[in-house]
């Protein structure tokens, strides 16, 4: 799948065994700027999980032009009275080739670079314990220079970590996500993996 041109990315996701819904949400989203992407887990699984997962989605793609730390905010907003969710948001910057993200709670992200011999191979998203919608920690975005090539995975608690280690380099997103869930979900709870891989390419190419 594709965000005009500047990102393709894909999901792979289940659900609890027993239950009908996943409280495992992810939302992608591209403008002239650039793309939006996010992983959001609401708190525990079943049906409030996911509607407080669908509060924070939709708060996400109404406000998808701000700042991810003004985004976050919005969510805390809009969550109140519900579960509350953990989630990690990036935005990709099509003009300045960078990607800003922050998080909150346990939605882990890794950045793998397409080059490491130049760069460390590797950045791991910091995010501090929280809950957005009732206990909202002092956050701060990282900005992060990226090239075409690169990877971004979030994945939701219900992977194991360690997700990201020797993965096909060659594979598309969506082989990635599928071998993500395969191997590391844990299976006892709702299991989300987003890839992401930035082409940085042309504004109007697709």
């Amino acid at each position: 799948m594709g965000a005009a041109a500047l990102i393709d990315w894909a999901v792979a996701a289940h659900a609890l065994p027993g239950e009908t819904e996943s409280g495992d949400l992810h939302f992608v989203k591209a403008n002239e700027a650039g793309a939006l992407v996010s992983v959001v887990d609401g708190l525990g699984h079943g049906g409030e999980a996911a509607v407080a997962a669908r509060a924070a989605v939709a708060a996400l793609d109404r406000f998808s032009d701000e700042a991810p730390l003004s985004l976050v905010a919005r969510c805390h907003q809009a969550l109140a009275g519900t579960r509350g969710v953990v989630m990690s948001v990036a935005s990709f910057d099509r003009a300045g080739r960078t990607m800003t993200w922050l998080g909150v709670g346990n939605v882990e992200g890794v950045l793998l670079y397409s080059d490491p011999g130049s760069r460390r191979g590797r950045t791991t998203l910091v995010a501090p314990g929280g809950i957005v919608g009732s206990a909202m920690p002092r956050l701060r975005a990282e900005v992060i220079s990226i090239v075409p090539g690169d990877l971004l995975i979030f994945a939701s608690d219900g992977i194991r970590g360690g997700f990201a280690e020797d993965l096909p380099a060659e594979a598309t997103p969506q082989q990635l996500a599928d071998d993500i869930l395969a191997r590391s979900s844990k299976g006892t709870d709702d299991a989300l993996a987003l890839v992401v891989r930035y082409v940085g390419g042309a504004r109007n190419s697709r």
